[in-house]
């Protein structure tokens, strides 16, 4: 059988030919970790380009196709994060905390506004916010992975 069936489990997905013996495939836990962050980077990049085209399509109004167009692919690529197995408040957390992130930093370079010591000061408390919550996810995973 060459067709691949997945089954969810503790331990990774199978192939149909490993299925039946129980061996997990090589790598998978990896490949599907890389998915998860490469959908999640792809939203962020998307959320970012879409917020700093909003300010830019007051004066290009023909940059409202790229705040459409980056909006709608941001949640299409949040949403294949979740459907990755990403638990959502890490993505959302995530996903928010770096737009929040980035978009200052952009709106700073590219349209040369604030960025005070203040609210560096909160940006720090952002990114240490979402930090514990994804270590509180890691151990949570831990501690379930031990009680079973």
């Amino acid at each position: 059988m060459t067709d691949r069936v997945e089954r969810s489990a503790a331990a990774g997905r199978t192939t149909a030919g490993s299925a039946a013996a129980g061996h997990t495939t090589a790598g998978s836990a990896d490949s599907s970790a890389t998915r998860r962050w490469a959908f999640l980077v792809a939203a962020i990049a998307l959320e970012v380009a879409g917020s700093l085209s909003l300010k830019g399509a007051l004066t290009v109004p023909a940059l409202y196709v790229v705040v459409a167009l980056g909006y709608v692919g941001a949640f299409i690529c949040l949403g294949m994060t979740l459907r990755a197995r990403m638990p959502l408040g890490v993505a959302y957390g995530i996903w928010g905390a770096a737009g929040v992130v980035l978009t200052a930093a952009g709106a700073a370079l590219i349209f040369g506004e604030p960025l005070t010591p203040l609210m560096g000061a909160g940006i720090a408390t952002i990114i240490a916010g979402v930090l514990c919550v994804e270590l509180g996810a890691q151990r949570a995973r831990a501690s379930a992975g031990e009680a079973s």
